[in-house]
C-alpha cells in the first residue's frame, strides 16, 4: 500500500436501481424490491472505492468478511446511498462500518473486512486452481 488508510476515513456511493437489482421472486403479489446480494454488492464496491486511492498500481482489494442486516425494504427506481468508514487498518486488513440507505430510512448496516492483495499473486494462486 502506498498509504495506510486513516480511522474514520469514510467513502460514499449512489447507485439508482432498476430491475435487475429485483428479487427473483417479484411479482404475482410480492413488489419489486431491491435484493439483499445487490445491496451487498453496492457496499462492497463503496469500500473498495474508499480503498483504491491507498493501493500500488499492482494491488487491489478483495471482499473477507461481510455481517450485515437488512433493515428495510427499498423499491426498484430508488437511489440506495452507500456509506463505508474505516473501523481498523491491521496489516492489509481493513475492517468498515458501512450503511445503505434510501430516501425514507437506514436500509442496512453491518461491518465489512477487505484486505490488499498483490494482483501477480493472487492470479497465480486463482490459476492454479483452474481459473
Amino acid at each position: 500500500m502506498k498509504s495506510r488508510p486513516k480511522i474514520g476515513e469514510t467513502g460514499e456511493l449512489s447507485v439508482p436501481t432498476d430491475m435487475k437489482h429485483a428479487v427473483e421472486f417479484a411479482g404475482d403479489g410480492m413488489p419489486a424490491v431491491v435484493s439483499t446480494p445487490n445491496i451487498i454488492q453496492f457496499l462492497e464496491r463503496t469500500a473498495r472505492h474508499t480503498l483504491a486511492p491507498h493501493l500500488d498500481a499492482d494491488e487491489r482489494s478483495v471482499g473477507l468478511e461481510i455481517d450485515i442486516k437488512h433493515l428495510a425494504p427499498t423499491p426498484v427506481g430508488q437511489t440506495i446511498h452507500c456509506t463505508a468508514r474505516v473501523m481498523a487498518v491491521d496489516g492489509t486488513k481493513i475492517s468498515f462500518q458501512i450503511e445503505a440507505r434510501d430516501a425514507q430510512e437506514v436500509i442496512v448496516r453491518g461491518l465489512h473486512k477487505r484486505a490488499v492483495i498483490k494482483t501477480e499473486s493472487f492470479t497465480k494462486r486463482v490459476n492454479a486452481k483452474g481459473g
